[in-house]
């Protein structure tokens, strides 16, 4: 998968460390680096196990990884197909401005397209007003009577104990 100078091609072992790196940076983006939890050793087991629980696709420009996408399968009751859904895509601050999120977005679709998925979905945050309008832009549609539920940490464990 390549297009103009980016070569967008599945992650390997090797860019284990860059995509952390750009997770933390995503993190930093968001306001959001005080949940950061995660290694690089734990990505690696995410991305790399027997059985992997996401997958990632890299972006490079001369060898150096600038953007990753980080995905995974889930399922559509009233389709009854898988769906490929986004968890993150990031690219970074001096590589901006030059199409590669969009490229990104493409070969994810073009995946998605591949795989028989019946839907590419994500989320984004209501103020990334840049992402939401390269998002309208290239067709998708927000869907503003849907909000995203999360239970984590100790909420997580009260729920799992019925309490």
């Amino acid at each position: 998968m390549s297009t103009s100078n980016l070569h967008i091609r599945p992650a390997t072992p090797a860019d284990v460390v860059a995509i952390f790196g750009m997770i933390y940076e995503l993190a930093v983006f968001e306001k959001l680096e005080h949940m950061v939890v995660a290694t690089p050793d734990l990505l690696h087991n995410s991305l790399f196990c027997d059985r992997p629980v996401c997958e990632a696709i890299v972006g490079e420009v001369d060898g150096e990884v600038v953007t990753f996408a980080l995905f995974f399968h889930n399922f559509s009751t009233f389709l009854c197909k898988k769906g490929l859904y986004l968890e993150d895509l990031y690219v970074k601050q001096a590589s901006r401005g030059r199409g590669y999120g969009k490229q990104m977005l493409v070969a994810l679709a073009k995946l998605a397209v591949e795989r028989d998925c019946g839907r590419f979905e994500w989320s984004v945050l209501d103020w990334n007003t840049n992402a939401i309008n390269l998002y309208q832009g290239m067709g998708a549609e927000l869907l503003p009577e849907w909000r995203i539920c999360r239970v984590t940490g100790n909420a997580l464990n009260h729920m799992s104990a019925g309490t």
